[in-house]
């Protein structure tokens, strides 16, 4: 499961709004950018995810789906399904898939159905600079930890100046290890069905289902 865990890190570029009360200028920015999310109905995001640490570098291509409290990601040969009560991990390498009970709460930080609740707590932040980036103005606001044993030293968000928009982040832990993810496309409140939030079985030949529940 433990790439299961970075997965779901995806959330982080919609998790991190506003923080503490220290920095107007970014807490304006991400208030607005967070106001831009919530007012959504459903999105979908293409990125790249990187991460270096440790000797071993990684390189994926992702999709998140998200439909109120229900998403589906997929990165790194595996491919999360949940319709706000059941979750499902599918691992393409083994042919296997998890099933277990959704507790939207327990996943915290890494929740990308609750990232407009969360956000207020848990960091302080400040505006950087203003950069520009494939003809977009972005601008970069730094989040760090106020909980002492959060293994997080930095986060950097590039949120787009014109519609708020995410367009990358880059997540810094304290043991060297550097995450990012740069959203490629987005596209706001598509037209899902919730049937594309719930794993089909007979879509996956031979399967194997491991029921934790």
């Amino acid at each position: 499961m433990r790439k299961f865990a970075w997965m779901l890190g995806l959330a982080v570029v919609l998790s991190m709004p506003a923080m503490a009360q220290k920095d107007k200028r970014a807490q304006s920015i991400l208030d607005a950018m967070s106001a831009k999310y919530k007012a959504l109905k459903s999105y979908q995001a293409t990125f790249a995810y990187a991460s270096a640490g440790g000797g071993v570098k990684e390189s994926y291509k992702g999709d998140l789906t998200v439909k109120n409290e229900k998403f589906r990601l997929l990165l790194g040969g595996q491919e999360v399904f949940t319709d706000g009560k059941t979750m499902s991990t599918y691992i393409k390498e083994s042919n296997e898939v998890n099933v277990q009970d959704y507790d939207n709460n327990a996943a915290g930080d890494l929740n990308p159905t609750q990232i407009y609740s969360i956000y207020k707590r848990g960091f302080d932040y400040k505006f950087l600079r203003e950069q520009k980036q494939g003809g977009r103005t972005l601008e970069v606001i730094e989040l760090k930890p106020n909980r002492p044993k959060s293994p997080i030293s930095t986060i950097q968000i590039a949120v787009d100046k014109a519609d708020r928009s995410v367009r990358s982040w880059d997540i810094l832990n304290k043991d060297g290890k550097r995450t990012s993810y740069t959203i490629t496309k987005f596209t706001p409140n598509v037209n899902i069905p919730d049937a594309f939030f719930v794993f089909d079985k007979a879509k996956y030949p031979g399967v194997e289902v491991v029921d934790l529940r």
